[in-house]
């Protein structure tokens, strides 16, 4: 269906634009006193021709793609947004109204020009003001004297935003999230702002196939969890406009709205934590649950790699646990009990030295 309408109007602008055309082409031979028979009729064929052409290629980029750009945003666009697009509209064409009035009494062109340029200008102010500041917009609203039921859905969503878990790019592209919201630990809603889903469409699409495997990875995991977890996953069009980069988006986003950030991202765990907000790392979250072993107790492991030290060998639990095992390197390839003699506590993990 798209592609006719796309097609017909391909049609309809070659049409137009060759009849527009062809009589520029006219007008210009007569203009510069030709022959009409000849170069006028030559002048507005080539013209007709040209603007065909123009039409048919160029059409759809200036209507139909356009208009079905806005229809998809508007579309998308949460419902108090587009409250507040309108009304920001709507009070742009006021304030123009209002402004053209004396701009109407100017000397030509400048009455012409004016009134329509201030009309575009208000609305436009009037639009971005008005979606910039419509949480600002809603709280006012909510002041005032309004219905029970809307004083209740406003306090529900006040509550809805209170619970929620900001999620880094970071951990999304890890994938253990998953993992972690199918178990139910998570009671909250996990949050996704868009310039975080951006950010990962970014990584997607790079020429690096590293980057864009990650990047892709991220999307299926964040599609999985929207479908699979049992902990509810929401895609946010909240913003901080005042910053361009994400991590201090997501800092600023969780300052307004009082809750943790989720992630891996070492940098971002540091800024946020000086800064008083709370921070929920995936990787504290892995040391914390791997399995606690006392000097003493037995345990197998399979050593299948020299340790840094000479006679040493080194093993792996299930859940990554390094153990180097003393006199192991002549039990290579063998799975042996094996004693724990210290547990090390480190900043990649937990580190086990035992012996035969």
């Amino acid at each position: 269906m798209h592609t006719r309408i796309e097609f017909i109007s391909r049609l309809i602008g070659a049409a137009v634009l060759a009849a527009a055309l062809a009589i520029v082409g006219v007008q210009l031979a007569s203009m510069f006193d030709l022959d009409p028979l000849r170069y006028g009729v030559a002048f507005g064929v080539g013209g007709g021709i040209l603007g065909a052409v123009l039409g048919f290629l160029f059409t759809p980029y200036l209507t139909v793609r356009p208009i079905s750009a806005i229809r998809q945003a508007l579309s998308a666009m949460p419902l108090e947004r587009l409250v507040a697009l309108m009304l920001g509209i709507f009070l742009g064409l006021i304030a123009a109204a209002l402004f053209a009035i004396p701009l109407s009494q100017l000397p030509s062109p400048l009455r012409e020009i004016l009134p329509l340029a201030s009309a575009l200008g208000f609305c436009y102010l009037g639009a971005v003001l008005m979606m910039n500041r419509y949480r600002d917009l809603r709280e006012f609203v909510g002041g005032l004297r309004l219905p029970r039921a809307t004083e209740k859905a406003i306090e529900a969503e006040k509550k809805e935003d209170q619970h929620v878990i900001l999620l880094d790019t970071s951990v999304i592209i890890d994938g253990r999230i998953l993992d972690i919201a199918r178990t139910g630990f998570i009671r909250h809603t996990l949050l996704v702002p868009n310039f975080v889903l951006k950010e990962l469409q970014h990584i997607a699409d790079s020429p690096d196939s590293l980057r864009r495997n990650r990047g892709r990875r991220g999307l299926d995991i964040l599609s999985m969890m929207q479908n699979e977890s049992p902990v509810p996953v929401r895609i946010t069009d909240m913003d901080a406009p005042q910053t361009r980069d994400a991590d201090s988006k997501l800092v600023l986003l969780a300052r307004r709205l009082t809750c943790p950030i989720m992630t891996n991202d070492y940098n971002l765990n540091k800024v946020a934590e000086l800064q008083g907000i709370t921070v929920l790392n995936i990787n504290d979250l892995a040391n914390a649950v791997k399995a606690s072993f006392l000097p003493g107790e037995e345990l197998s492991v399979t050593i299948i790699q020299e340790g840094k030290e000479y006679g040493q060998g080194v093993g792996y639990l299930d859940d990554g646990t390094m153990v180097v095992v003393e006199d192991g390197y002549r039990l290579m390839n063998r799975t042996q009990q094996v004693v724990v003699t210290k547990v090390l506590q480190t900043t990649a993990g937990r580190m086990i030295f035992a012996k035969p």
